[in-house]
C-alpha cells in the first residue's frame, strides 16, 4: 500500500521564486536559503544587498526587487556564494546566479511505458556542436528509426565545461555548454513533435568536487555518521534536505515538461529515514495531477522490487542481464562480473524469464547474497541493454562490446535485446553499430585534475583485462575521440536496417502483446552451450524468439514465418522471432 504525504508546507526553504511586479514594472522576488548554523545570510545584486530574515526551521528569507535575468548571489555569515536552487549561473559554478522564472513548455499526452524503445544519449557528445538545439535536429530521425524516447545523462551544471554529468554541484541549472534552460525547453517540445518521450538522469546521493557550496552553506545537509564512494551521505532524515531534491524533480516535469526520470545510484543514499526518501520522492511525483504519465526508473544495485510493485516506480535498470550478455561474449570474469562468469548462459536464460538473475540465492564469486523474488513483476519493470555509459565508459580504453565480442555476436545480442519483451536501451550510437570508445572525461583544474588521472588509473586494479595506459580523462582529445557519429562503421547501414527491422517487429507485434498483459509465466529454456528459446505467453497472443550466441543447439531449430531473421538455426549466430495469435 502506498504511503499518503501531506501536501509540501508552503513556506518557500530554497531558491528564488518571482512573487509578482511592484509599481508597473520591476519584479518582486521571494529568496529563500536554508543555512541553520549561520548567524547572517544576505543575498546581494549588483545594485545592493538585502539582509534576510532567519527563522526557527533555519532557513532564511526575505524580498528582493530586480529584473528577470539580474544576477544575484548570497552571502552567508560573510562568505559569499551561488543560489544552490539556482535556475541558471551568470558563467561558471563558483560565479553569480540569475533570477530566472520557470521555463514552461506546450503540454502533450505522453506515450505509454510499453511503448518505450529508449536511446540513451549525451548531449555533449551526440553532436559536434555538444548542445541541446543541435541534439533536437537530430530527433525526427531517430523517431523514423524506431526509438521513442530519449534519456539524456545528467544536466546539472558541474565545473568546466566537459564531464559525464554525474559531478554537479548546481541541481536546478542546466549545464550552460548544452545550451541553458530555454535551449532544454526547446528540446522537449522538439521531441515531443516528434513523438519521443524524454527522460533525464538525476543524481540525488552526491555533489561534484568543485563548487559544492551546500557543505560550506549548510554542514547539516550531510550526516558526517554515514558515507559513500562520495564522502558524508546527505542527511535524508531532514525535511529541508529533502524538499531541495522533490522540488528538483519536479521542477523537471512540471517545468520542462520532461516525461520521466532516471534516478541514479538510489542503493546509495544510505537514508534511515521511515519512510526512505525515494518512496516519499515518487509519492509526491505520482500525486501530481498532470494529464499525462511520467515514469520513473531507478539505478538499483539491490534489486528490490519494492518500489515497482507499489507502483510508485515503472521500472529498473536491470544491470543483470548486462552482466550476462557480457559475461556471456567476452568471457570477462573480474570486479563486478564474477558472479556472472559461472555459466552466463544460464543467467542469460534466467534474466530473460524473470527479469532480475540474483533474487537473494547464493551465488559463487558473491560473498553475500542480493536481490528478492522479482518473476512476479511484468517485464516492462526492467530496462535491459547490452551496453551503458556505466558499462562502456567505466572501462580503461572504453570499447563498446561490439569491439571485444564482434558484429557477427552482437548482431544476435542487438536483435534479441530489441524483440525480447523487456523495455530496450540503447547507447547512443549503437543503433548503427559505432565503435567509438565512450571513455571518461573531465574538465578540472590543479589538484582535483590530478586526483581524477590518479583516481581513474586505480580504479581498475582489480580487472586484468584493464592493465595498460589509461587515457588522459582531463585531455580534450579523450573528448572529441568519444563521439560514437563522427565517424560512422563501414557497415552503418546494415546495422541501421538491422536496428529497424527489430523495432518494426517490436512496435507491430511486441508493443500490443504488452499493453494486452502477461497470460503465464515465460518459458525460457537454454537449448544447447550457447543458445536459447523463449516463449511469452500474453492475452493478445505469444512471442517466441530462438536465439544461438556462439554455438548452435543441440537440436538445430526452424522457426517458420518468423519475423526478424538472423542466419539459420544451425548457425552459431543466428535469431529468429515470431508472434502467433
Amino acid at each position: 500500500m502506498t504511503r499518503q504525504f501531506a501536501p509540501l508546507a508552503p513556506l518557500q526553504d530554497w531558491g528564488a521564486e518571482l512573487l509578482g511586479t511592484v509599481g508597473e514594472d520591476l519584479p518582486l522576488w521571494s529568496v529563500a536559503l536554508w543555512a541553520p548554523g549561520a548567524t547572517g545570510v544576505t543575498v546581494e545584486t549588483r545594485d545592493g544587498e538585502t539582509a534576510l530574515s532567519r527563522h526557527d526551521d533555519g532557513v532564511h528569507r526575505g524580498t528582493i526587487e530586480a529584473p528577470v535575468g539580474a544576477a544575484y548571489r548570497f552571502s552567508v555569515d560573510g562568505q559569499t556564494c551561488p543560489d544552490p536552487a539556482a535556475r541558471a549561473q551568470e558563467g561558471d559554478v563558483h560565479g553569480w546566479s540569475l533570477l530566472r522564472v520557470p521555463a514552461r513548455v506546450p503540454h502533450w499526452p505522453g506515450r505509454p511505458w510499453h511503448e518505450a524503445v529508449i536511446l540513451e544519449i549525451h548531449v555533449g557528445l551526440f553532436t559536434e556542436d555538444g548542445t541541446l538545439d543541435a541534439a533536437a535536429l537530430r530527433l525526427p530521425a531517430l523517431a523514423e528509426a524506431g526509438i521513442t524516447a530519449v534519456e539524456l545523462m545528467p544536466l546539472a551544471q558541474f565545473a568546466g565545461d566537459r564531464g559525464w554529468g554525474y559531478d554537479g554541484v548546481l541541481p536546478y541549472a542546466v549545464h550552460p555548454a548544452y545550451g541553458g534552460p530555454d535551449a532544454l525547453a526547446r528540446f522537449v517540445t522538439a521531441a515531443h513533435e516528434a513523438g519521443l518521450m524524454v527522460l533525464l538522469d538525476v543524481v540525488y546521493n552526491h555533489f561534484g568536487p568543485d563548487g559544492a557550496y551546500l557543505h560550506a552553506i549548510a554542514p547539516e545537509f550531510f550526516d558526517e555518521g554515514r558515507h559513500t564512494p562520495w564522502g558524508a551521505a546527505i542527511d535524508f532524515t531532514r525535511p529541508q534536505v529533502r524538499r531541495f531534491f522533490i522540488e528538483n524533480a519536479l521542477m523537471w516535469i512540471e517545468d520542462f515538461g520532461l516525461d520521466g526520470l532516471r534516478l541514479d545510484a538510489v542503493h546509495q543514499l544510505h537514508d534511515p529515514s521511515d519512510p526512505p526518501f525515494v518512496e516519499e520522492l515518487c509519492a509526491r511525483i505520482r500525486a501530481r495531477d498532470l494529464n499525462r504519465p511520467v515514469h520513473i526508473v531507478t539505478e538499483d544495485e539491490r534489486n528490490l522490487p519494492d518500489l515497482r510493485q507499489a507502483g510508485l516506480a515503472t521500472a529498473e535498470w536491470n544491470d543483470d542481464y548486462h552482466h550476462a550478455v557480457h559475461c556471456l561474449l567476452t568471457g570477462e570474469r573480474a570486479g563486478y562480473y564474477a558472479s556472472f562468469a559461472h555459466d552466463p548462459m544460464a543467467d542469460l536464460v534466467t534474466a530473460l524469464a524473470r527479469g532480475h538473475v540474483e533474487e537473494g540465492q547464493p551465488r559463487p564469486g558473491r560473498d553475500s547474497p542480493r536481490g528478492a523474488p522479482s518473476g512476479h513483476l511484468p517485464p516492462t519493470a526492467f530496462v535491459n541493454s547490452n551496453q551503458t555509459h556505466d558499462q562502456i565508459g567505466n572501462r580503461a580504453q572504453g570499447e563498446r562490446l561490439i569491439a571485444l565480442a564482434g558484429p557477427e555476436a552482437m548482431r544476435v545480442a542487438h536483435a534479441l535485446l530489441l524483440c525480447a519483451p523487456a523495455i530496450p536501451m540503447l547507447f547512443m550510437g549503437e543503433e548503427i553499430g559505432a565503435r567509438a570508445p565512450f571513455l571518461f572525461f573531465a574538465d578540472l583544474k590543479g589538484d582535483l585534475a590530478r586526483a581524477v588521472r590518479e583516481g581513474r588509473a586505480a580504479e581498475f586494479a582489480d580487472f586484468e583485462s584493464f592493465a595498460g595506459a589509461v587515457p588522459d580523462p582531463l585531455a580534450p582529445e579523450t573528448f572529441t575521440a568519444s563521439r560514437p557519429y563522427a565517424s560512422p562503421p563501414p557497415d552503418a547501414e546494415a546495422w541501421t536496417a538491422l536496428t529497424a527491422e527489430a523495432l518494426r517487429f517490436r512496435h507491430n507485434a511486441v508493443m500490443p502483446l504488452l499493453a494486452s498483459g502477461r497470460a503465464a509465466p515465460a518459458e525460457v529454456t537454454r537449448t544447447g552451450a550457447r543458445a536459447m528459446h523463449g516463449i511469452w505467453p500474453f492475452e493478445a497472443g505469444t512471442l517466441e524468439i530462438r536465439a544461438n550466441l556462439g554455438a548452435p543447439p543441440d537440436t538445430p531449430w526452424t522457426l517458420p514465418g518468423a519475423d526478424v531473421v538472423i542466419g539459420s538455426g544451425a548457425d552459431p549466430f543466428a535469431f529468429a522471432a515470431t508472434v502467433a495469435q
